[in-house]
């Protein structure tokens, strides 16, 4: 088989199997209400199959170089979140995300400038976070979620935008380097569709109330990046990526068995 061919083909295949994550993942957000759908959108929907794909194409040091650019990003994100909370409220989908996306490119682009070490990503993500959740609160419940009426391009579409990102971040990664493949393999596409196709469907405020749930899983996802640049370093790619993975999950569990203590409690 020509060499064309094969990386053409594989990449094809990488698209289909990112694509299919992203289908599972959106159906269970757009049926489980914000708080459960924000712990399922805050896993590494996206940034889980591009690291994975990279790693069979790079050593385990370039992951970890990669993961450690990725780290501040995370932050962006959080921050973005707030941007569109605040703004979906009272202005248009379009105002809304597209502040929003425009505020994460910038700090990305800011971040990316500065070689960072792990201490000062890890500090980076505590502050915004102390200073994102609690502006967030107030936008984390609607009085109703409305009912979701999917259209038939909705998970098409999302499932191409990351499949096209997956491919990006790989293709490119060989001459780009490890810093901007770490941003790039962290551009918030699962957020940023959920805001272009649940906000028409369901109004700013409810959509508002997803993104504002998913503070505290972001916050996980921050440490599953974390602990994914030590471990590929001390165990290889693909330990360090399972870890990583289990870190993300355990994570998210947690905040849901801890908020369904909660609420059994105020039954109680």
């Amino acid at each position: 088989m020509p060499p064309e061919l094969h990386f053409l083909l594989t990449l094809v295949l990488r698209m289909a199997i990112t694509a299919a994550f992203v289908v599972s993942a959106s159906i269970i957000t757009e049926r489980s209400g914000p708080v459960i759908g924000a712990l399922v959108a805050t896993l590494p929907i996206s940034a889980g199959p591009s690291y994975t794909f990279l790693a069979l194409d790079h050593d385990a040091a370039f992951i970890a170089a990669g993961a450690l650019a990725s780290l501040p990003v995370n932050a962006a994100t959080i921050l973005m979140g707030l941007v569109y909370a605040v703004l979906a409220q009272r202005f248009s989908m379009w105002i809304s995300a597209g502040t929003a996306i425009a505020v994460w490119l910038v700090l990305a682009t800011i971040m990316r400038q500065f070689e960072w070490t792990l201490a000062a990503g890890l500090i980076v993500n505590v502050i915004i976070f102390a200073i994102c959740v609690p502006l967030l609160k107030p936008y984390r419940h609607v009085a109703r979620m409305p009912l979701i009426t999917r259209r038939w391009y909705d998970i098409p579409l999302r499932a191409a935008l990351v499949a096209t990102l997956v491919a990006t971040v790989v293709t490119t990664s060989g001459w780009v380097g490890p810093r901007v493949t770490g941003v790039m393999a962290l551009f918030p596409i699962v957020f940023s569709s959920m805001m272009l196709i649940l906000h028409p469907r369901i109004g700013g405020q409810a959509t508002a109330a997803v993104l504002a749930n998913s503070a505290w899983g972001l916050l996980g996802f921050g440490l599953g990046v974390a602990v994914l640049h030590v471990a590929v370093l001390q165990f290889g790619s693909a330990i360090g990526l399972s870890i990583a993975l289990a870190t993300c999950i355990v994570w998210n569990l947690t905040l849901w068995w801890n908020g369904r203590r909660k609420r059994l409690a105020q039954k109680a």
